[in-house]
């Protein structure tokens, strides 16, 4: 599988700290470009945001249509049937990009991942899959397959969050991945809101608060 480059966001000065951040089924790594002013993320605190573009492949759930995805969707039922194999190559693949990251001297504590939607399985599902000690994870939007096998016994500080009124990945779904995600050990601050399939305004306000405090302290919030 052929992934295409990254889009990079270097800060002004060194970079100390990184943020990994895999956009959705569809989507592309310029996604969540706009989002990096709201962060209001301090110029002076050496932040790389590296975003991650899927390869494109042909999607089940529509039609075949070529698209770009971190796996296959085989049917509206996200849980029906999943392309672990899928799953467990683009994990391999963020992984090999926090390991790029490590080579250009950031800390692994230094470096967060963030997902939405198709891009939170592979976050939660690289993070756990990894005995390095991680800033944490944001989960958004997403959901964590059973049938996908996580090896870490790591601790993680997870940030999860998910709109009421998702048409896309099921309230329930989420639910479902926090439990299981807290029964195996991991601090998940978990919030939701009065949305769909998206990100409000009230939702960057809470994870610029959970990214400040991972990757600087709780005194920099």
């Amino acid at each position: 599988m052929e992934y295409p480059p990254c889009v990079e966001i270097d800060p002004e000065g060194p970079a100390r700290h990184s943020v990994i951040w895999l956009h959705g089924l569809g989507a592309d790594g310029n996604d969540f470009l706009p989002l990096l002013p709201e962060l209001r993320i301090p110029a002076g605190k050496g932040v790389r945001f590296v975003f991650p573009n899927a390869p494109r492949m042909p999607v089940t759930v529509n039609n075949g249509y070529v698209m770009p995805a971190w796996y296959d969707i085989y049917g509206m039922d996200l849980l029906a049937k999943i392309d672990v194999d899928g799953i467990l190559a683009s994990a391999d693949y963020l992984l090999k990009l926090v390991d790029e990251e490590i080579s250009k001297g950031i800390a692994p504590e230094n470096i967060l991942l963030a997902g939405f939607s198709q891009g939170g399985v592979i976050a939660l599902a690289a993070a756990l899959r990894s005995d390095l000690p991680l800033a944490g994870v944001m989960a958004l939007s997403t959901y964590l397959p059973k049938a996908v096998p996580l090896g870490s016994q790591v601790p993680r500080h997870i940030f999860q969050a998910h709109g009421r009124m998702d048409d896309v990945v099921p309230w329930q779904a989420a639910r479902d991945a926090r439990e299981r995600l807290e029964a195996m050990g991991h601090q998940v601050e978990w919030h939701e809101y009065d949305m769909a399939h998206s990100l409000c305004a009230e939702e960057v306000a809470d994870m610029r608060e959970w990214m400040m405090a991972r990757l600087f302290g709780p005194e920099h919030t």
